[in-house]
């Protein structure tokens, strides 16, 4: 847990990733709103909220993907731009070009560019991190494979392949579970369980409801501006889910949501 300095403020040194006053707009209308947010050290984290809410966005500007017109970002206490080593980013699956002419293995190696630099020499100990990787989402077979010859959800677990070859402390995630087979939804909670259980942080913009008690230990709710945070039993509720969703749900459906939270 985070502990408090003197004047009562957290002491955000120890955050994986604290966010305070960031706004982004798109136009004239802000996208995200003075939103605070603190990521627990080794927890895993969802990002909720209805479309349009401002969870990517949030995630990109965190990132320093999109520009704020206001607030400020650290990571373990520290700007973001000398931290960057410590993060490990996942996108989500439409915003890649996936005709790019390139095989599975070397888009995990891209994993390790901070290692080998822009014209490093690929030895074979990074062949076998890379393929370690690919192993541990069930996607070895797959190496020598073009990346667009791949289902949506081979995509997505050589993507989490890569973030893994990276060795981060913390790891962001947009949207990994949309529009993958049950069987990759497995096998990413797998691997996301088990980089908590090692230490890690993980931090996912999240879709589906029904499985936020199940995967998460915190959850962050927005709608532009942020509606709660907190442990899952905490800020999961029939209140913090109708504050943000609104009419978008029907109230049985957030009732029963809050039922298996309770």
């Amino acid at each position: 847990m985070l502990n408090l300095v003197g004047n009562g403020e957290r002491d955000l040194s120890a955050s994986p990733l604290a966010i305070r006053g960031l706004t982004v707009s798109y136009g004239q209308k802000p996208a995200v709103f003075s939103v605070d947010m603190t990521v627990e050290p080794g927890a895993m984290t969802a990002i909720i909220g209805p479309n349009g809410a401002g969870k990517s966005t949030l995630l990109k500007a965190a990132l320093g993907i999109v520009k704020p017109l206001s607030g400020r970002v650290t990571v373990y206490g520290k700007p973001l731009e000398g931290q960057r080593a410590r993060i490990a980013y996942v996108p989500q699956r439409a915003s890649v070009d996936w005709d790019f002419p390139t095989r599975v293995l070397d888009v995990v190696l891209m994993g390790l560019y901070r290692e080998l630099g822009l014209l490093g020499r690929v030895r074979g100990r990074h062949i076998g991190r890379a393929k370690d990787c690919l192993s541990r989402v069930g996607m070895e077979e797959f190496a020598d494979r073009q990346i667009g010859q791949l289902s949506g959800g081979q995509q997505q677990r050589v993507f989490l392949a890569r973030a893994l070859a990276q060795e981060a402390d913390l790891y962001l995630l947009d949207e990994p579970f949309a529009g993958v087979d049950a069987a990759t939804e497995k096998a990413i909670i797998s691997v996301l369980k088990s980089l908590r259980e090692a230490g890690r942080t993980v931090v996912v913009v999240h879709h589906d409801l029904a499985t936020v008690a199940d995967y998460f230990d915190r959850v962050f709710l927005i709608n532009t501006r942020k509606v709660a945070e907190g442990p899952v039993a905490e800020a999961f509720t029939a209140e913090t889910l109708q504050a943000a969703y609104g009419g978008r749900l029907a109230t049985a459906q957030i009732d029963q949501i809050a039922q298996v939270v309770g």
